[in-house]
């Protein structure tokens, strides 16, 4: 059984409901939740908040956040999930906020960063994924997903959910 057909079952073993709210992977991860056949039964609802305006309005996200940390840092993966299920009411809420390239990396930023947030009533959990810069946009956000749904099911794992 796959990672996603595991987080699914679990999901709904234990009728929890999960929502997503994604900025560089742009759905994908949504996408890829939907695609699991009955995933109407713990899919809450999920959210690209790809501009920091959407980030900042529909997350509450802090002007300060960004303007402190940038979108792509802990601080605003962290804020996002909160937002998102001070908005939603999810038992699992997840983020993502990254640069996926080719352009747009720093030094100290690079293409192929991304941070991930899995937030519960209870606890939270951020991650780092750094991939390789060279990678393809679409490769790149397909294995941020990919490292975001192991994580998941790790920190499902882990936590007894």
């Amino acid at each position: 059984m796959d990672t996603l057909s595991k987080i699914a079952k679990f999901l709904i073993n234990n009728n929890l409901k999960i929502a997503t709210t994604e900025s560089c992977t742009g759905g994908l991860l949504s996408s890829k939740l939907t695609d699991v056949s009955g995933s109407s039964a713990f899919v809450h609802l999920n959210l690209v908040t790809y501009a920091n305006e959407a980030k900042i309005r529909i997350l509450g996200v802090t002007k300060n956040t960004l303007e402190k940390h940038g979108a792509v840092s802990e601080e605003c993966a962290f804020e996002m999930a909160q937002g998102l299920q001070k908005l939603t009411n999810a038992d699992i809420c997840v983020s993502t906020t990254g640069i996926a390239g080719p352009t747009g990396g720093t030094k100290e930023k690079p293409v192929g960063l991304m941070y991930s947030c899995i937030f519960t009533k209870n606890e939270y959990k951020i991650y780092k994924i750094l991939l390789n810069e060279k990678t393809p946009r679409i490769q790149m956000k397909e294995e941020f997903v990919k490292n975001v749904l192991e994580n998941l099911y790790n920190f499902l794992s882990e936590h007894g959910f």
